[in-house]
């Protein structure tokens, strides 16, 4: 697993040992980011704050800080993920614009003064088959974590539909393989 663009493209990643998460792949995530630079769910990357939920190894928010955010905030309950996340910012020697919380996305709580602003990008990939999506949208939305326009990209399994919540507009959707990529905007 590599980050695939921005200033640190090509730089390697680790993924948490074991079977407990599943990392967007290097193309899957490619397409992702090249929608969100080129597409119609468009995003300015440069100097924004980025929230990466269900955060796993944290190359999708790490992705993001190569192509400009100024931080990303993970969020992510599993001890052993957060661990990698901290290894893939010390070799990426970018500490200092991550922030680390080990929380359940479903009740995160109001964001944290360390959080610098509001996401403008949000990535939820949570684990398949737990209907885990619709909750942690609104859990977000009902607090100060998402801007407003924030731009909310979610992975799922292909063949999940949902309605998102009313506070969300469904702009974009695409499968990679078994995967399912909706874009969000929070209206």
């Amino acid at each position: 697993m590599r980050i695939v663009g921005g200033n640190l493209k090509g730089r390697i990643l680790q993924a948490p040992p074991g079977r407990d998460v599943r990392p967007t792949s290097d193309r899957a995530r490619e397409a992702v980011f090249n929608i969100l630079t080129n597409g119609k769910p468009r995003v300015d990357f440069d100097g924004i704050t980025v929230l990466d939920v269900f955060a796993g190894s944290g190359a999708l928010g790490l992705e993001a800080l190569s192509r400009g955010a100024a931080q990303v905030v993970f969020i992510e309950s599993n001890s052993t993920a957060i661990d990698c996340i901290r290894v893939n910012a010390e070799t990426l020697k970018v500490v200092t614009d991550c922030l680390l919380l080990r929380h359940d996305a479903l009740h995160p709580g109001s964001k944290p003064f360390s959080m610098n602003t509001p996401a403008m990008l949000a990535f939820l990939d949570p684990p398949y088959h737990q209907d885990l999506i619709i909750p942690a949208l609104e859990a977000l939305s009902s607090s100060d974590w998402l801007a407003d326009e924030c731009m909310v990209v979610v992975e799922s399994e292909d063949k999940l539909d949902i309605d998102p919540p009313d506070a969300f507009s469904l702009i974009d959707e695409r499968t990679y393989g078994a995967a399912k990529v909706m874009f969000l905007r929070k209206d």
